[in-house]
C-alpha cells in the first residue's frame, strides 16, 4: 500500500503518522479522523495531506483502501508447489518460450561476455545462473547492487542477463538503460511480457505465474526461473566450442 516513493515524500510529521499507521493498521481502519489526529498529535490538515501523497482523495478513501490490503492479507493461501509448476508449463510451454530460448542460447554463444542481474530473490538466482553458465563453460559474473560500477571495457559484446518477477524495480530500470546506451544486449526473464524491464529487453522470456505474497512478501514460485535459466545454459553447451569459450 505505501511504496517506497511515497515514504521517501514524508515529512516529518507525515513519517510519525506513518509509523503509526504500520504498527496500528487495525486499529486506524475503523478510527475517524479526530480520533487518528489525536493518537498521533497531529493535525486532522496534515492527515488529509499524508492521505493525498498515497493517492486518496481523503481520510474516508484511505480506510478502505486499508481496510482492504488488510482482507488481502488475512486471505493469503499459499498454493502448493505442484500446483505453481503446473500452472508454469500449462501456460508457457504450450507458447514460444523454446523458440525464444534457443534466440537467447545463440545470442549469448556470440558474446564476450555475460552479466546476470538482479535483487532480492531474483539476485540469489543471479548468482546462480552465473555459476551455472561457467560450469558450462561460459564465465559469467553476477551483480546483485543494481549502483556496481561497471567498467566499459567490460560491457563491449556483452549480454546481460535481467531477473526480475514484476519487471518493474526501478533500479534495474536504470540499469538496463545505462547498460543499453553503452551497447550491451538485455536478456530478461521476467512473469510477464508487457512489463517495463521485458519491454526494455532485446529477448524475453517470460514464464507467467500467479504471483503470491505472504503479507508483505513476495513468494511468488522461482521454479520457472530455474528452468529457463538451465534450458538456456544446456542449450548453449550444444554451441560450438569456439563460441561458448571465447
Amino acid at each position: 500500500m505505501f511504496t517506497h516513493e511515497m515514504i521517501a515524500s514524508f515529512n516529518e510529521l507525515e513519517l510519525s503518522l506513518y509509523n503509526y499507521i504500520a504498527q496500528n493498521s487495525e486499529k486506524v481502519a475503523y478510527m475517524r479522523i479526530r480520533e487518528l489526529a489525536d493518537a498521533t498529535h497531529v493535525s486532522t490538515a496534515t492527515i488529509l495531506r499524508f492521505c493525498r501523497k498515497i493517492n486518496c482523495e481523503g481520510f474516508s478513501e484511505f480506510k478502505v483502501k486499508l481496510k482492504m490490503n488488510l482482507d488481502r492479507q488475512e486471505k493469503t493461501i499459499i498454493k502448493s508447489p505442484q500446483h505453481s509448476i503446473t500452472e508454469f508449463f500449462e501456460r508457457t510451454l504450450t507458447g514460444d518460450l523454446e523458440k525464444r530460448i534457443e534466440e537467447a542460447a545463440s545470442l549469448i554463444a556470440k558474446a564476450d561476455s555475460v552479466m546476470f542481474s538482479g535483487m532480492g530473490s531474483s539476485g540469489i538466482l543471479a548468482e546462480y545462473g552465473a555459476r551455472y553458465f561457467s560450469s558450462i563453460g561460459k564465465f559469467s559474473v553476477y551483480i546483485k547492487d543494481p549502483h556496481y560500477p561497471i567498467h566499459s571495457k567490460f560491457r563491449h559484446n556483452n549480454i546481460a542477463i535481467v531477473l526480475s518477477v514484476s519487471g518493474e524495480n526501478p533500479f534495474t530500470i536504470t540499469q538496463i538503460n545505462q547498460l543499453k546506451q553503452d551497447g550491451s544486449k538485455i536478456i530478461s526473464i521476467t512473469n510477464n511480457k508487457l512489463s517495463t524491464i521485458a519491454k526494455l529487453s532485446d529477448i524475453n522470456l517470460a514464464y507467467y505465474v500467479t504471483e503470491e505474497w505472504f503479507q508483505t512478501s513476495n513468494i511468488t514460485t522461482q521454479v520457472p526461473v530455474v528452468y529457463i535459466l538451465e534450458s538456456i545454459a544446456r542449450k548453449l553447451s550444444s554451441q560450438p566450442s569456439d563460441e561458448i569459450i571465447r
